[in-house]
């Protein structure tokens, strides 16, 4: 079937926000791979998923969109849940605010976090087409406390939002914690004060505020790419965080794979989780990169988090589940694994938590 000018903007738009990219422009590729030292992950010019997950290419990309059977999503959803920031926080606590997809402000004494953050329309590297939001960012960017620490799990554009970066860059200084390959990219456009990290190593910032913070890095089931030449020159992770509050886990986006449960041996068990429930289906597509709610409730197990929260749904349509496919079956893997809200939580955007860790 022939394709229209729009699906065909809509096609190359999604296969260079998350899935399979060209080139499109200099400043939104990243530099060529660094030499790093060889590893079971990097092969002293790729990176690579150990198991040997392989996301789908674009030949697949072009079969699925031309056979695909979206479920629907609302054209917009306003936002019914203003962000209460608190005003302090004892020892023992956390506020978790969540923007949108896998964007959350976490706040604890002297410390103030974003994950993944992105402000923009479109996950995308067009103005005018992509992925684009079905609703406002749960809390206005001006609105923002003083943010410390931005963490940025891979560079894919629902991810890495350059224009969100260069604000938050511009407006607070924040340092910015990364995985290997992306500390060059973003100081070419702009950023300084950038960790990169590799799987499994740390980094302990030194706060104004004296806060306690130690990140780790860690692995996901995933790939890396801004354009067909940087395929894999960059790595994807997610991070553990260890505060004087407790102890947190971000797994940025990733498939199901047994690298979960090392998490959970290694750095756990953790007092909150946030793990992607979205952007699932088709399966013979997705599954190398994206873990469907049933999976998330094994990784929920797997981690030993005492509570997690649901993200990477309900803001960019990037697949083909429904916008309110994701949090359906998440309820359902929850009541067949005999787990409650309380354990394994759906955000309302906007809405601003305090939980007490530990």
């Amino acid at each position: 079937m022939p394709l229209s000018r729009r699906r065909f903007f809509r096609l190359l738009a999604l296969g260079l926000a998350t899935l399979a990219p060209r080139r499109h422009a200099a400043a939104q590729t990243a530099m060529p791979t660094p030499p790093y030292p060889r590893s079971d992950h990097f092969d002293g010019r790729l990176f690579f998923n150990p198991n040997g997950a392989t996301p789908r290419g674009f030949k697949d990309l072009l079969r699925w969109q031309l056979s695909r059977t979206a479920g629907p999503w609302p054209d917009w959803v306003e936002n019914t849940a203003p962000p209460r920031l608190p005003a302090a926080l004892g020892p023992r606590e956390c506020a978790v605010t969540w923007v949108n997809h896998v964007t959350f402000l976490l706040q604890f004494p002297g410390l103030n976090l974003l994950t993944d953050p992105v402000w923009s329309e479109r996950v995308s590297p067009f103005s005018f087409a992509g992925p684009k939001r079905v609703h406002a960012p749960g809390i206005a960017f001006d609105a923002l406390p003083p943010i410390h620490v931005v963490l940025i799990s891979h560079n894919h554009y629902d991810h890495l939002d350059l224009a969100t970066l260069r604000r938050l860059h511009a407006t607070h200084r924040p340092l910015f914690v990364t995985l290997l390959g992306n500390k060059t990219f973003l100081e070419e456009n702009g950023l300084a004060n950038v960790v990169e990290l590799d799987w499994w190593q740390e980094h302990t910032p030194v706060l104004a505020s004296g806060a306690a913070l130690k990140i780790t890095a860690t692995p996901a089931q995933h790939f890396a790419a801004r354009g067909i030449t940087d395929r894999f020159r960059t790595l994807w992770g997610g991070f553990a965080l260890e505060t004087a509050a407790g102890k947190l886990y971000f797994a940025g986006d990733s498939g199901y794979f047994a690298g979960f449960a090392e998490i959970g041996g290694r750095l756990g068990p953790f007092d909150v989780a946030f793990l992607p429930i979205g952007a699932y289906e088709p399966r013979w597509f997705m599954e190398p990169v994206h873990c469907t709610p049933a999976e998330a409730v094994q990784i929920h197990r797997e981690v030993r988090a005492r509570r997690s929260i649901a993200m990477h749904y309900g803001c960019f349509p990037l697949a083909d589940d429904a916008y309110d496919q994701p949090p359906r079956e998440l309820r359902a893997a929850l009541a067949a694994a005999g787990l409650t809200e309380q354990e394994f939580a759906l955000p309302t955007v906007g809405e601003t938590r305090v939980l007490a860790l530990g």
